[in-house]
């Protein structure tokens, strides 16, 4: 149990890194103008992009199976909360998705401010993520 509790931690961690670091890069390519720049940063979003998609694919598979170890979990409003959480991680690294492919065509329509306010999410929901996990508070 200890070990796949370790490798979810390990993989949520892998996939963080990335949800902070990917729309970091947005901020940085929404101010490129040359296509020298545009190039770079549209392989280094495909390529981060893959990194973090298979953190979270093993973050989910290993918290999935602990839930299937320990089914009562789901029970607890904790756990409940945390799911919804994890959901709109999903959702927001799915959308990460869409946005490395708006760069990609040079469809996008945001500013490096927007950016700036959208890499705020992710931090926000791991502060609360912890802390359930944690204090378990109810």
């Amino acid at each position: 149990m200890l070990w796949l509790k370790a490798f979810h931690i390990v993989f949520m961690v892998t996939w963080f890194a990335g949800l902070f670091y990917l729309p970091r890069l947005f901020v940085y390519h929404a101010t490129t103008v040359d296509q020298t720049s545009h190039e770079r940063f549209c392989v280094m979003e495909r390529r981060l992009l893959a990194i973090m998609t298979i953190g979270a694919v093993l973050t989910a598979v290993f918290g999935i199976w602990l839930l299937l170890l320990l089914p009562g979990l789901l029970a607890t409003g904790w756990v409940q909360l945390k799911l919804v959480l994890v959901a709109l991680l999903i959702a927001y690294h799915i959308y990460c998705g869409v946005i490395v492919g708006s760069f990609r065509e040079r469809k996008n329509q945001h500013s490096e401010t927007w950016f700036r306010w959208f890499n705020e999410a992710p931090s926000l929901m791991l502060i609360a993520i912890v802390v359930l996990a944690i204090v378990k508070p109810f």
